[in-house]
């Protein structure tokens, strides 16, 4: 199986347990109708031991919440999944454009290297059988053209073990890349599902005073999560970018007849590992999308410059009463 099926298979995956937070909903019903109950009393009690009226506004809070509780894979995910899918979608698109590219330049890259190699004499019977053979047909049999006979055997089995063992770790490394993302895709899979899942119930508790943030902390985690995806496909999509910038680097030095093409595939590799590496950025990356915790650094600079405004205002008081008692006692 591909790992493009794999990331199918774990689309399919979310689809088939997404039904399943409907079962989670009876029990979110009960926890909401309680939290909605002392809700409703504590604000009414308040009102009337105040002797204020009742502001109604408020109070309409759980019964939104017991709304989207009932309906909440309709009505929560299926909004939210609906808004973030044409993300989804249009990164992936960009993707797909992007690579497709860099496998026509590829294969145009690999055609001249190899054209460049049968240009030159000392590497032409490395690249070709039947430039091996022809060379191998003008030596005669003198004890000189068998120890080059002999070394050429030696070093065309020395360049197939090379090539061999290159082409080898670029698969482990293409391989291991792909792992990556799987396992990005795979964790972002099992986050959603258990967020959405446990999507009533963390919307039941949030129906309860002092816990209105657990609303908020499960919408941006949602979002948050969902957004791997997108932003994963933006990193490959600029790692291809930045292969097919340096594939055409090459395939600019290849028209020169005198150039000598490096086999080695060194760049290639270093991006592979940046790329096996950065992956494992995109959570990080995401958060900065979405922050979860933003309002508390948002309150804790609005409380230091509320002690600021303080400070500054008991020092004027302090002045000030100081500057009174002075002229009194000068009186």
């Amino acid at each position: 199986m591909e790992f493009q099926n794999l990331h199918e298979v774990l689309r399919s995956l979310y689809d088939e347990m997404l039904p399943l937070s409907a079962d989670m909903a009876a029990v979110a019903k009960g926890v909401a109708g309680l939290g909605a109950l002392f809700y409703v009393a504590i604000k009414v009690w308040q009102a009337l031991s105040r002797a204020e009226p009742i502001d109604v506004y408020p109070l309409l809070r759980p019964f939104a919440l017991g709304i989207c509780i009932m309906f909440f894979p309709t009505m929560v995910l299926g909004t939210i999944n609906a808004v973030l899918s044409p993300v989804v979608q249009g990164t992936h698109t960009i993707l797909e454009n992007q690579v497709l590219d860099l496998n026509d330049l590829q294969a145009k890259k690999d055609l001249l290297e190899r054209e460049a190699m049968l240009r030159n004499p000392e590497t032409a019977y490395l690249a070709s059988d039947e430039e091996f053979d022809k060379k191998l047909e003008e030596l005669g049999w003198s004890p000189s053209d068998l120890v080059t006979m002999s070394g050429m055997y030696m070093e065309r089995g020395m360049y197939s073990m090379e090539q061999t063992v290159k082409n080898w770790f670029r698969n482990l490394l293409e391989v291991l890349f792909q792992a990556a993302a799987l396992v990005i895709d795979t964790i972002r899979t099992f986050f959603l599902i258990v967020l959405s899942i446990l999507g009533p119930i963390a919307f039941a508790i949030s129906v309860w005073d002092g816990f209105q943030a657990t609303l908020t902390q499960w919408l941006t985690r949602y979002i948050s999560v969902y957004l791997w995806l997108p932003v994963a496909d933006l990193f490959s999509c600029m790692l291809a970018k930045i292969q097919s910038l340096i594939i055409e680097k090459d395939i600019e030095m290849l028209a020169d007849p005198n150039y000598i093409p490096d086999t080695s595939n060194t760049v290639y590799i270093i991006f592979m590992i940046i790329g096996i590496v950065g992956y494992f950025t995109i959570p990080t990356v995401t958060g900065w999308i979405i922050q979860a915790g933003g309002a508390g650094n948002f309150t804790r600079n609005v409380n230091q410059t509320a002690m600021k405004s303080g400070n500054i205002a008991g020092a004027g008081a302090g002045s000030t009463v100081g500057n009174i008692g002075g002229k009194l006692m000068g009186k």
